[in-house]
């Protein structure tokens, strides 16, 4: 049990900046002046008696809260082993907040950070075959992810986990254009949904393919020699400006995690056994996590006079 759980909670002089409704703040997820687009603040924190840490999702300045936050609710029904969903939500009357059970992972930018540039094809296959799958579920809920990029993807060490649901969606309404807008990623914006179109399932499979170009190369736009040659197609076809033209998540399955002989499953278990993620990623985590376990939650420091 972590220490502030052991004393029996948190002084009370927890500085209020670093409170979020119930939880205290404790480290960002994300690098300060990240070069990649968050749709949304993210931070570690943990409740204040110590008994949960979670990933804590706020509004970036400037954002309808009102339109973050029915995301926010809607993606707490979403299904699959890949979707981090939200799990609980800020109050009416609060400031705008969603959390989901912290899970030691990084985000794809930092990954690449870590690694020191483009990852391995085999990751990039086991990438886009989770993601693909995680896809596959939402679509058939009835729902467009609206938020796939690679800011909104977790690295951890069983698997891939999606998040920012509905970050398009959020950013602006239908009809309003979306080009420039902040947390949104250009590269990885489908031109229909840049003019303001309804966010529909093509355009997830644009956006994923150019967030699986951009773990690749570094890039959510490459040229096309500059992906595997093995991907190059495929992934070229997502990227189409006409959604048409892009394929379908049955082919994208195909091609990333073929099923072997005449079996249906296409199986992405079996690309995310150990060695999927880089050493260093991997170290990185496990940093991370440990990290988070001996954070102790930050106090406002009490005048001496006041001190027991």
């Amino acid at each position: 049990m972590h220490a502030s759980a052991r004393t029996g909670g948190v002084h009370p002089s927890v500085p209020a900046s670093r409170r979020t409704g119930p939880y205290v703040i404790l480290t960002p997820l994300d690098p300060p002046h990240a070069r990649v687009p968050v749709p949304e603040r993210r931070h570690i924190a943990r409740s204040e008696d110590g008994e949960h840490t979670v990933l804590l999702g706020t509004p970036l300045p400037g954002a309808d809260h009102q339109a973050f936050l029915a995301e926010a609710e809607t993606s707490r029904y979403l299904l699959g082993q890949f979707m981090a969903p939200a799990t609980t939500c800020s109050a009416p009357g609060e400031s705008a907040w969603h959390a989901r059970p912290y899970l030691p992972a990084l985000p794809l930018p930092t990954a690449l950070a870590v690694h020191g540039g483009p990852l391995p094809e085999r990751t990039v296959r086991a990438l886009g075959a989770a993601l693909a799958e995680a896809l596959v579920v939402v679509h058939g809920q009835g729902l467009a992810h609206a938020g796939v990029s690679p800011a909104a993807v977790l690295l951890a060490a069983d698997g891939p986990r999606l998040t920012c649901f509905g970050a398009v969606r959020a950013a602006a309404p239908e009809g309003a254009a979306r080009s420039g807008l902040p947390g949104l990623d250009p590269g990885s914006l489908p031109p229909e949904q840049a003019a303001g179109g309804l966010p529909r399932p093509l355009g997830d499979v644009y956006a994923l393919g150019a967030t699986l170009a951009y773990a690749a190369t570094g890039y959510t736009v490459p040229e096309s020699d500059e992906l595997p040659p093995a991907l190059r197609t495929v992934i070229g076809r997502c990227l189409s400006r006409d959604p048409g033209n892009r394929p379908q998540l049955a082919d994208l399955l195909a091609v990333f995690a073929p099923a072997p002989g005449n079996a249906e499953a296409t199986g992405s278990t079996a690309l995310l056994g150990p060695g999927w993620l880089p050493s260093r990623v991997i170290a990185a985590i496990a940093h991370q996590s440990a990290a988070v376990l001996a954070a102790d939650i930050p106090r406002a420091t009490v005048p001496a006079s006041r001190q027991d």
